[in-house]
């Protein structure tokens, strides 16, 4: 089940940006929370060591929640990483990041990972030029993916667009034509480094 409920709050008691940046959380967090290290809840000031399943388990959580992926898709995608070859945790972030709903938030045409779902639940976004409505779809190096022609003059792309100043080295983007380019895989050290797949890999290898 995908969680649906206050992002801040959410981001707070897994002391994780679920933005993209842990500079966003911090900056974030300590203004609107008054620098409350601790998480939210009646009990959340309660200083309590965090056991080696703990820790496994918030990693998955921070991992899952960044992408906003369901816990049945999650484990599916992780099921496909063990089978591929290379390091399961590398391989696991790779098919994560090659997802459409994400490219679409790396190539600028959304400001968030939710709001690249939406432009794909609604059918704006093509991939070499059709039409692809799942935001899980696993695009290929060298797809091309756009905005559908009627889509190119949405005022929210086109914001997203201006505010976006640099893009990850794993896609190249031409803004006048609202279409990007999905150039390689990307490397572990270009994508979320302040998560650990390692105890990802872990609490997976525990319970499957």
């Amino acid at each position: 089940m995908r969680y649906t409920g206050p992002k801040w709050k959410r981001a707070r008691r897994l002391g994780y940006s679920l933005l993209g940046t842990q500079e966003e959380f911090n900056s974030h967090t300590l203004k609107k929370h008054e620098k409350r290290t601790y998480a939210p809840g009646q009990h959340g000031a309660a200083k309590k060591k965090q056991s080696e399943y703990g820790k496994q388990l918030t990693e998955k959580q921070k991992l899952r929640d960044l992408y906003g992926i369901n816990e049945r898709q999650f484990r599916r995608l992780f099921l496909l990483a063990r089978k591929g070859n290379g390091v399961t945790g590398t391989v696991f972030m790779t098919i994560l990041e090659s997802r459409l709903d994400n490219l679409v938030y790396r190539m600028g045409f959304a400001s968030t990972r939710r709001a690249a779902r939406q432009l794909v639940n609604h059918g704006h976004i093509v991939v070499n030029g059709k039409v692809i409505d799942i935001p899980s779809y696993l695009v290929q190096v060298n797809d091309v993916i756009g905005l559908k022609e009627s889509s190119k003059d949405l005022v929210v792309v086109k914001n997203s667009l201006e505010a976006t100043t640099a893009f990850v080295p794993f896609v190249e983007v031409d803004k006048e034509k609202k279409e990007g380019k999905f150039t390689r895989l990307p490397e572990r050290k270009e994508i979320n480094q302040d998560i650990n797949d390692a105890l990802i890999v872990e609490y997976y290898n525990r319970i499957i």
